[in-house]
């Protein structure tokens, strides 16, 4: 070995792990530039994809030169013209200086209250909405602001998808680009939609406060304000209770921004609240039918759709038919003052059992004094009017028939922590009767007895085959009618009996079609047999004596009608529901805050003759027509 050359040394142990370390560190650092060249290539990718998608988004400029949509016309049964429904019809379209700056105030403290500050996009409402939602587990609180709003309802679907929410907030961000901040929120509030077929602030101030936008005062404004979140359910014309708790809600958001004072906020919610009148469908022929339509519709096909989409709506409506209820209403009302019975509204309902479409709605006394539709939107106790499901429902279990024995005497049955002891109206027990005689004369204890003898469930269970969709509790008082239910449900579910079981869904709407003539909607009747036939041509037949010879004698005809008197306790509702095979009817009269109607106020005594004078002249020329009888049907066994 030459003296120059050294030894090699010899590795420590510590040697193999630095090695090892620098080999991973150059794995490791290769699989970290592979990921991150990977994930690079993904988002470019990403970004090119929505950059092509986004190419094919609207051009926003377009609202330099917005035009308004198509206009939707309603027909009764004939083709005669209702009304006309346009999405821009009922809007006035004013400048920003001419919205009071209480509203645009309350409007950016609940929808968008860093709207002068942001681009479009605020990404802090955003994350705050994301982790509110996420510790709800349910969507709470949303992050859109005014301008990806206005974009939403003017560009694109209503659809709940992130692809949708990216595009939203590209154009809103390019909104914001070509237009001034007091642009959007001029279009804004003439664009949002306030309730009752009502766009844009100036009409929907006229309407709730019969004053312009302009003048509306701290306290309107915040009710206004507040409608925008849920525009129907909070209206002041549906619920004045539901409007100002949302009031105080925009008030104390405002109080929080210190954009109004305490003090002011005080005042506001004492402010006295002096409403308008709804200035929608005023030119409709039958603004009832026409308002119940639209209700119908927008279940469907959703309410931007039916207001901007030039539809054709034939709906099942006779005009013929709608002005003798309307009459009969008018004329019945005012009857009633004169003997004494203290109720201020009425309804009436007629349905075809063949077909069950509505002929004739009437929801109220007078449409420009109050708009609210009773005949779809009262929810009240339908009184002894609820017995007959009780009777088919025993008649179908195939032991009871008209002629079976049931006792009128006195009985208890556990209702909760108490006892429920049912009485008949006049306080009196029969004894033993048929169920024949027990309906006729509208005896309430055979009833309960009857009820939990076939079971509570098994009524219900009738009540929904037969169409009827309002919540119903098994107690035990639901035979004497112990749950609220509309007239319109009563009428509907009264002609499935009329036509011997037979059921197609109650509609308002024949067909739909779109402005060039394509059917959106066909509601072609497709009935089923849904009841028993025997049992219901048994409960027909007793049905028959109640008129002929029950608590109902004032509701004869000069032909066979069933129907059965209504009336609750301390009279708050009384009605009379009942048909012949050709037509259905549901009368009710009471008053808008459930005050007693007056000591002694009848269905029978009262309604039977409204209903009466309904029936013989929408029946004028129609055909004498017998219910089939029971022996026409095998008994169920």
């Amino acid at each position: 070995m030459s003296s120059n050359t050294l030894p090699r040394k010899q590795p420590t142990s510590s040697q193999p792990t630095i090695h090892f370390v620098q080999a991973v560190s150059k794995l490791t650092g290769g699989m970290v530039l592979g990921i991150t060249m990977l994930t690079s290539s993904v988002v470019a990718g990403g970004l090119v994809g929505l950059a092509i998608s986004f190419r094919n988004l609207p051009d926003v400029r377009v609202l330099r030169s917005y035009a308004p949509t198509e206009t939707t016309h309603i027909y009764d049964i004939k083709g005669k013209l209702l009304a006309s429904l346009h999405g821009e019809a009922n809007r006035e379209v004013v400048p920003l200086n001419k919205i009071s700056p209480h509203l645009k105030r309350a409007v950016m403290a609940v929808e968008d209250s860093y709207f002068y500050q942001h681009h479009g996009v605020n990404a802090g409402a955003v994350v705050r909405a994301l982790r509110a939602n996420w510790q709800q587990g349910r969507t709470v609180e949303g992050g859109s602001t005014l301008t990806m709003q206005l974009v939403k309802n003017l560009f694109l679907s209503p659809k709940q998808a992130f692809s949708r929410k990216v595009a939203e907030s590209v154009l809103a961000m390019r909104l914001e680009q070509i237009f001034t901040k007091d642009q959007i929120l001029e279009m804004y509030l003439n664009q949002v939609y306030w309730g009752h077929n009502t766009y844009g602030a100036e009409t929907a101030a006229q309407s709730y406060f019969g004053k312009p936008a302009a003048n509306l005062n701290l306290a309107e404004s915040a009710m206004m304000a507040g409608l925008i979140q849920a525009p129907e359910s909070l209206s002041p014309f549906v619920s004045l209770a539901k409007a100002k708790q949302r009031q105080a809600e925009v008030l104390n958001r405002m109080k929080e921004l210190k954009w109004i004072t305490p003090q002011e906020e005080a005042a506001a919610k004492k402010q006295p609240i002096k409403l308008g009148q709804i200035t929608s469908f005023q030119t409709s022929q039958m603004p009832y039918v026409t308002e119940a339509a639209v209700q119908e519709l927008t279940k469907r096909f959703g309410r931007d759709a039916v207001l901007k989409g030039g539809m054709r709506v034939q709906t099942t409506i006779d005009t013929k038919l709608q002005r003798i209820a309307e009459q009969v209403v008018a004329e019945g009302h005012e009857s009633l003052l004169g003997q004494g019975v203290y109720a201020d509204q009425m309804a009436l309902v007629a349905v075809d059992p063949r077909t069950h479409f509505v002929k004739a709605m009437v929801g109220g006394v007078d449409y420009k004094k109050s708009q609210y539709n009773r005949a779809i939107q009262a929810l009240r106790q339908p009184g002894s009017a609820f017995k007959p499901f009780v009777y088919y429902t025993a008649f179908a279990s195939g032991k009871y028939g008209p002629d079976s024995t049931i006792n009128d005497s006195p009985v208890g049955y556990p209702d909760g922590y108490d006892m429920y002891y049912p009485q008949n109206y006049d306080g009196s027990f029969a004894g033993a009767m048929s169920i024949r005689s027990a309906l006729a004369m509208s005896r309430n204890v055979p009833a309960v007895r009857l009820g939990q003898e076939v079971g509570l469930n098994k009524v219900i269970d009738v009540c929904r085959t037969l169409g009827i969709r309002s919540p119903i509790e098994p107690v035990v008082s639901l035979p004497l009618g112990a749950v609220d239910l509309t007239p319109l449900e009563m009428a509907g579910a009264y002609a499935t009996f009329a036509n011997n079981g037979w059921y197609s869904e109650t509609t308002l709407i024949v067909q739909v079609t779109d402005s060039s003539g394509n059917v959106l909607l066909d509601n072609t009747p497709k009935p089923q047999l849904v009841l028993d036939p025997w049992a219901a041509a048994s409960l027909n037949s007793v049905l028959q004596t109640v008129v002929e010879a029950g608590t109902a004698t004032a509701a004869r005809l000069d032909r066979p009608a069933a129907g059965k008197t209504g009336t609750t306790s301390s009279e708050r509702d009384i009605w009379f529901v009942g048909y012949v095979p050709q037509l259905s009817t549901a009368v009710w009269v009471g008053n808008d805050d459930y005050s007693p109607i007056g000591y002694g106020a009848t269905g029978g005594t009262y309604v039977a003759p409204i209903w009466r004078r309904f029936m013989e002249r929408a029946l004028e020329g129609v055909p004498v027509q017998n219910f089939r009888p029971a022996s026409d049907f095998p008994a169920p066994s």
